[in-house]
């Protein structure tokens, strides 16, 4: 993956993942390019559709993660501010109540602001329901 530019990549289905995308496009300055899975090369950044349904993804030259760690390095990725916040994420009390918190927010997004009843969708089953050939 030699040359891989930061890129952070979430589901573009999710309102409620779109939002933040938004948020982090907007509001923190990073490298990375931000990408729903749906429009990114998969195979290029060497993940795979079931990954990323399960979680936002992070890949560069030198790491890859998911989730709340996803998170960390992409904040570690933008200024002062925003890295202390993704230091303070990869700290071990701190990363073991992450992914907890993660996992509900995932199972959960549909009722955040911003949500819609197909973010909590697999994207097969979106696709079936909104009669779109699986891919």
């Amino acid at each position: 993956m030699s040359g891989v530019t930061p890129t952070f990549v979430y589901d573009g289905d999710c309102a409620f993942c779109t939002t933040c995308a938004d948020f982090i496009e907007r509001r923190i300055p990073t490298r990375a390019r931000i990408v729903p899975w749906q429009f990114a090369d998969l195979d290029a950044l060497g993940l795979t559709t079931a990954q990323c349904e399960e979680a936002v993804q992070w890949v560069d030259d030198e790491s890859r993660a998911a989730g709340p760690d996803a998170i960390a390095l992409l904040l570690r990725d933008a200024g002062r501010f925003w890295q202390v916040a993704g230091g303070a994420l990869e700290l071990g009390p701190v990363r073991l109540a992450a992914w907890p918190v993660y996992r509900w927010i995932a199972g959960h997004r549909h009722l955040l602001p911003g949500g819609t009843a197909a973010c909590s969708l697999p994207q097969a089953q979106r696709d079936l329901l909104y009669g779109q050939e699986a891919s």
